[in-house]
Order: C-alpha cells, then sequence, then structure tokens
C-alpha cells in the first residue's frame, strides 16, 4: 500500500492535472467508480488504477482488468481532483479521433473556457447522436477531470476532435452559426442536412472569423425579463435537438 504523498507514483497522477501535461503524455485521470468503469467498459486503455479500501470498500480487478494498487485514503485524497472523492481513480490513455467520414451532425465548440460547459456539451451531443464533438480555439480540454464528470463519461466513446477554422472550412457540410440578433429564428433553419452547429464562448459568442463560415446564422428567441442569452451548453441542446427534431419529422 502507498502510504506516502511523496511516492513518485502519486507524484505522476498529480502532474495530470495540467492541460499541457495531459497533451504531452496522451493521459488523463479518471476518477470516481462510475467514471472508472465507464472508460474501461468503452475500450479505453487504462495504464494504472488506484483505490483506498477504507473509502470504497472491496473493489476488484473486473471492472477495468488493470490490478489496481491499494493507496491510504490520505494519499487518495491527495491524489484526487474532487473534494470528496469516492476512493477510486485510474490513469487512462486518451482516444486519438478524426472527423468520422460522412458525417450528418456535428456540434463545434469555439473558444469554449469552462471545463464544465465542454462536458455538458459533449454529454448532450452524445445524446442528441451527433457523430462528433470538433473544439476549436481551445481553452478547456475534455480530459479534465471537471469535463469528463460535466460529461458523465460521454468523452470516452464520442469522438472528439480540435480542428481549426480552415479544417471545419474544408468540411462538406451545412456550416450554423448560434448569434445573438440573427435573422433567422433556430427552428426556421433547415437542420435535416448534414450540419455543423457552432456554439461560441458565452461572454463572447462566436470569433468573427468562425462566424465568416457560416451559411446560416441563427437565433434562439429570447422572452427572459433579464437573461439575454443561453450558456453554450443550453443553446447546444436546443440546436441539437431541434436537428433532432426536424429529422424525425421528415422520415
Amino acid at each position: 500500500m502507498i502510504t506516502s504523498i511523496e511516492n513518485p507514483r502519486v507524484k505522476e497522477v498529480l502532474r495530470l492535472r495540467r492541460s499541457a501535461q495531459r497533451r504531452r503524455t496522451g493521459l488523463f485521470v479518471a476518477e470516481g467508480r462510475r467514471e472508472v468503469e465507464r472508460a474501461a467498459g468503452s475500450g479505453l486503455v487504462v495504464r494504472a488504477v488506484y483505490v483506498a479500501p477504507e473509502l470504497i470498500g472491496d473493489w476488484g480487478d473486473d471492472a477495468t482488468h488493470v490490478s489496481a494498487t491499494e493507496v491510504s485514503a490520505k494519499v487518495l485524497a491527495h491524489m484526487s481532483y474532487r473534494a470528496d472523492p469516492e476512493g477510486v481513480l485510474a490513469v487512462v490513455e486518451a482516444p486519438r479521433c478524426a472527423v468520422p467520414d460522412d458525417p450528418t451532425l456535428l456540434l463545434v465548440a469555439v473558444g469554449i473556457e469552462k471545463p464544465g460547459n465542454l462536458g455538458a456539451m459533449a454529454r448532450t451531443a452524445d445524446a442528441a447522436g451527433a457523430d462528433a464533438l470538433l473544439v476549436g480555439d481551445a481553452r478547456a480540454d475534455p480530459w479534465n477531470p471537471n469535463a469528463i464528470r460535466a460529461s458523465t463519461g460521454a468523452v470516452f466513446t464520442l469522438p472528439i476532435v480540435e480542428i481549426t477554422r480552415e479544417e471545419l472550412a474544408d468540411l462538406p457540410v451545412q456550416k450554423v452559426a448560434a448569434t445573438l440578433g440573427a435573422a433567422t429564428a433556430h427552428a426556421a433553419a433547415n437542420l435535416t442536412k448534414p450540419t455543423a452547429i457552432m456554439i461560441g464562448a458565452e461572454d463572447a459568442g462566436l470569433p468573427e472569423d468562425w462566424r465568416a463560415l457560416a451559411d446560416v446564422e441563427v437565433e434562439i428567441p429570447m422572452r427572459g425579463r433579464t437573461a439575454d442569452s443561453l450558456n453554450a451548453g443550453a443553446a447546444a441542446a436546443i440546436l441539437l435537438f431541434e436537428a433532432v427534431r426536424q429529422r424525425t419529422a421528415s422520415a
């Protein structure tokens, strides 16, 4: 059992809190029973599993097929990103994905700063049956612990691809930009054709150079007394499921 927070393996896990280290190594940390089991169940390569028996009880290795290393509760709490850890975490290889061939529905998240928002967008894209989540001008990465948790594990199976503006421009799909003040209401746009829905950061929206790619700009009508915009995750959900509604109706 590992009982010292100075153990090199503990320090290796702590380094993966940094986005730059995750990018350099291609590794991330999954925390909690649900996340660890879903990461392993999705076919991702689990490099290491750490459990604190006094927190999680009898873990067993069946879920991940990787022998778990026992650590003290103190060490697990030190390794964990969460304030109230469940007692298990794993080091996992991040999948390498490409934009699927002949996509019909894509969500493009541009300049999203909060990992929780990015994770929620991945969860919604997966629920709507989108082919992939494309991340432009990445500020948050999908392997941040908050993004993983907000996605409820969707980041393990949904293709997530960092993309440049030029690469998006080359995709043979309709580009739809969500923008305040657009002349077209979101439900009036034709979302039955292959479509990439572009959502920008909540504070600034889509940058002008990304908006310039749009074949159509749409606005979600607002009727609030105070609220004049939606957060990125809510906007993505409305537009994605409007596409689902239209496609179901046309079928």
